[in-house]
């Protein structure tokens, strides 16, 4: 018998295979880009772009809205209403999200305090174009930053097609420039000639955008550092194997680095699933890509359900899709992951294409203290704080004095002594 596509791993070798560090030739790399791009500026990023096969001589480096415009215009009525439809679907879900984000006004001794949220005022989507564009990314990103009210929205994406400017147009960006790699980035962070700087950079890349947007942190924020991409599938013999084995080649063929996996207490189900990878990759066009990918996943198998859920949250995966008899009495259970698929019939590629949530999520084992992109990657909370009740606040003041002097700051003391009248 031939060896299987997916071979058996123990929950230690899962984590090995998904908690990867950015590796120190990618910084090192990434950090020369980055700094010759803050340097050198608009020249380092025109020649970087000819170096890396984003730009031919005379290519555009800068699309403008209405250059967007006019590729939306262009574009087949098809197609303009599947990018409309879609984004209508990210749109509601991240309008949804800013509505649970209420601002707050707490009367507190001696006065009032409270919390507001409000937008930055430029945001930069980085959104792949190498092996496969993905106008996806570009909605996912600039349609969550339009509904969190960001005033001006930039996208990055080397080599757009048509279908990518007119994602573009469609999402509401200001403009789109057409390079990518850590010098997109360095752009997007630093700013150029031509690019102003961004408070926030967000969306998917390779290892080189990854370590990139790590260097310019501080400079701009991020949304998450994120790796190769992952599904882990939770599965018992009441699932179908051809659905299990159709889902983790979906997501397989995004890149020989991805990572699809299987959890399971049932080996019967896991042969069946080798099985059907097996027919299923056939006459898949990407297989050699995806074959790559399942070489870097697996299967665990666990003794017992409550086994296969305590290696979920161990595992802490991007995408989790549930195929057990009962989806919803473990729900409560999983507590670690990036984005949740609920039942036979919510595959992981309807969340990828628009379904409502977002599809930037953490990779990695960082869904353990992080979550998927949304409208709050845009927004900050800002406190304020308003003392005006004189014998309220004054109590308030005398204890700010006796903390300063507890700790030997005496002109803290005395500022606040000032207010006692």
């Amino acid at each position: 018998m031939s060896t299987p596509l997916l071979q058996k791993l123990t929950p230690d070798e899962a984590v090995a295979r998904t908690r990867r560090s950015l590796d120190p030739a990618t910084l090192a790399a990434a950090g020369e880009i980055v700094a010759t791009v803050q340097r050198d500026g608009r020249k380092a990023l025109v020649e970087l772009g000819r170096r890396f096969g984003d730009l031919q001589p005379g290519d555009r480096l800068v699309f403008t809205a209405e250059d967007l415009q006019a590729a939306l215009t262009r574009l087949p009525g098809d197609q303009r209403e599947l990018l409309e439809r879609t984004a209508d679907r990210i749109g509601r879900f991240a309008d949804a999200q800013r509505a649970c984000l209420r601002d707050l006004d707490l009367p507190i001794q001696g006065g009032r305090a409270g919390w507001r949220f409000r937008p930055v005022q430029r945001a930069g989507c980085y959104a792949p174009g190498g092996r496969f564009p993905l106008p996806s990314s570009v909605l996912m990103t600039t349609v969550t930053a339009r509904t969190a009210g960001v005033a001006e929205v930039w996208v990055a994406s080397p080599r757009p097609t048509e279908l990518t400017l007119a994602a573009a147009a469609v999402g509401g960006a200001d403009a789109l420039l057409a390079v990518g790699g850590a010098q997109a980035v360095a752009a997007l962070a630093y700013g150029v000639e031509g690019v102003p700087a961004c408070d926030v950079i967000v969306g998917p890349g390779n290892r080189f955008v990854t370590a990139a947007k790590q260097l310019v942190t501080g400079q701009a924020g991020i949304d998450m550092l994120a790796g190769p991409s992952e599904l882990l599938v939770l599965a018992d013999r009441s699932a179908d194997p051809a659905l299990i084995a159709a889902d983790l080649i979906a997501q397989a063929e995004h890149d020989p680095d991805a990572v699809p996996l299987l959890v399971t207490p049932a080996t019967d189900l896991a042969d069946a699933v080798n099985l059907e990878l097996v027919a299923q990759l056939e006459n898949l066009p990407t297989a050699d890509i995806a074959r790559a990918a399942l070489a870097n996943g697996g299967w665990i198998g666990t003794g017992t359900l409550d086994d296969a859920i305590a290696a979920c949250n161990r595992l802490a995966p991007e995408h989790l899709e549930v195929m057990i008899a009962d989806p919803g009495a473990v729900t409560d259970r999983l507590t670690c992951y990036g984005a949740l698929f609920l039942g036979p019939g919510t595959a992981e590629v309807l969340g990828d294409y628009g379904a409502g949530p977002n599809h930037v999520l953490p990779t990695g084992g960082t869904a353990r203290f992080s979550g998927g992109l949304s409208v709050q990657d845009f927004l900050v909370g800002r406190t304020w704080l308003e003392m005006s009740d004189g014998k309220e606040a004054a109590a308030v003041a005398r204890d700010a004095v006796a903390l300063a002097r507890l700790e030997g700051l005496e002109g803290h003391a005395r500022s606040a002594a000032r207010r006692l009248g």
